[in-house]
């Protein structure tokens, strides 16, 4: 019987932009605010990321062609995928299987890598879409 764990990894630009929004989060908490933008894209990031724990592939698939070179330099990623979020807010990520070892249970393990968390502006100017 095999067992399949998914460990979520934010990194680069996507790790600072979730420590931000964590830090602007609590801020408005301290101060008596109960709902606001940041509140509910913090909700929704946390609640893509479980949903992606459960199902890795829950998202959009990019297709190869249309990988931003950005993210083919900078990470190495030959697989991109996107989920998005409140706001128009857009979450990118790539799948990678760590070296497997044998055991007598087989345990298949994925990193997801969060590669980014950017607003529907940025989404645009990175995949190179035009307004029309």
């Amino acid at each position: 019987m095999a067992e399949k764990r998914v460990a979520v990894r934010l990194l680069g630009e996507a790790k600072e932009e979730y420590l931000e929004l964590q830090e602007t989060v609590r801020l408005e908490k301290e101060k008596g605010i109960s709902s606001s933008f940041h509140q509910t894209l913090l909700r929704s990031i946390d609640s893509k990321i479980a949903l992606l724990k459960a199902n890795y592939d829950y998202g959009i698939q990019i297709p190869k062609k249309f990988i931003p070179r950005k993210y083919s330099v900078e990470y190495g990623v030959t697989n991109l995928w996107k989920v998005n979020l409140s706001g128009y807010w857009r979450l990118i990520y790539t799948l990678k299987q760590p070296q497997r070892e044998q055991t007598e249970i087989e345990i298949i393990s994925i990193w997801l890598d969060v590669l980014d968390i950017i607003n529907h502006k940025k989404y645009d100017k990175i995949f190179r879409y035009r307004k029309k």
